[in-house]
């Protein structure tokens, strides 16, 4: 199948939105088109016809039960599973079904998979030294020297992620939730357009939990985010627009309030209730 290099005006895409997203959303630009993905493994469709828009600055989360698709649509977006047919775009005029991995997260798409990926022996500030956005060859980085602004920017992100304190402390030794704080700092030191996190809260005690949602909504109109989770009083306390996922499809969209009182949806849950 052969994709335009471009993709096509996409103000009737904001015409066509649903009446509950808010005014100021829809007046934002879009950064990312998935229109009508397929993608099959062996005669089974994990994606079937899958069509999602994100504008800039939003926290989306995306659920759904085991096998609705969520982790076949960021692989997709990554190019790590390319599509029967379909179209995925970022921004207007980049075709991500054109491009590989390494090009993907250098035009700004970092994703965070469940378990945390981390330098171990590394201190915590040599963790993020080591993802500042830079050109990265084997004689750049043996001779690498942060510049002032490099070092005032790992000193901010650290304090972000709240582990300023911890910039000495080998990242071994930190615990399950300090390093997925940790490689969210990561991250954000490549000065990412697109985070997709895939369960960043999976493991953590309630306190971290209560501290990754208060980071999640700190970045907020700087970044664009897309969060899997299955933790529903989480996703509840962060994401004002949530996609339910189906069978690779979406059921739909709204509120937690109302997607957690959609029927479909409380059936495609094995019919048990969706906690909202």
């Amino acid at each position: 199948m052969e994709f335009p290099t471009t993709r096509p005006d996409p103000k009737g895409v904001a015409a066509a939105l649903p009446e509950w997203i808010p005014k100021a959303q829809r007046k934002k630009k879009f950064i990312l088109f998935v229109e009508d993905v397929t993608v099959s493994f062996d005669g089974f469709k994990a994606l079937d016809g899958l069509t999602l828009y994100l504008t800039e600055g939003e926290l989306r989360s995306v659920i759904g039960p085991n096998g609705a698709g969520k982790t076949t649509m960021m692989d997709v977006v990554t190019a790590r599973a390319r599509p029967d047919s379909g179209e995925v775009f970022f921004t207007e005029t980049i075709n991500l079904l054109e491009k590989d991995e390494v090009f993907i997260a250098q035009a700004g798409i970092c994703r965070k998979f469940q378990k945390p990926s981390v330098f171990e022996s590394l201190t915590t500030r040599e963790n993020i030294e080591l993802a500042l956005k830079a050109k990265k060859t084997v004689w750049s980085t043996l001779r690498a020297k942060l510049s002032g602004e490099d070092r005032d920017f790992s000193d901010k992100t650290l304090e972000l992620i709240r582990l300023a304190d911890q910039r000495h402390k080998p990242a071994g030794a930190l615990s399950h939730g300090q390093k997925q704080w940790l490689e969210m700092g990561m991250l954000l030191a490549q000065k990412p357009k697109l985070l997709l996190l895939d369960e960043p809260v999976a493991g953590m005690t309630p306190g971290e939990i209560e501290r990754t949602g208060e980071l999640l909504l700190s970045l907020e109109g700087d970044h664009t985010i897309v969060l899997v989770e299955h933790d529903m009083e989480f996703v509840r306390s962060v994401s004002r627009i949530v996609t339910v996922l189906h069978q690779g499809r979406v059921l739909a969209e709204g509120t937690m309030e109302e997607v957690g009182a959609n029927e479909e949806v409380v059936n495609a849950y094995l019919g048990g209730k969706l906690e909202c």
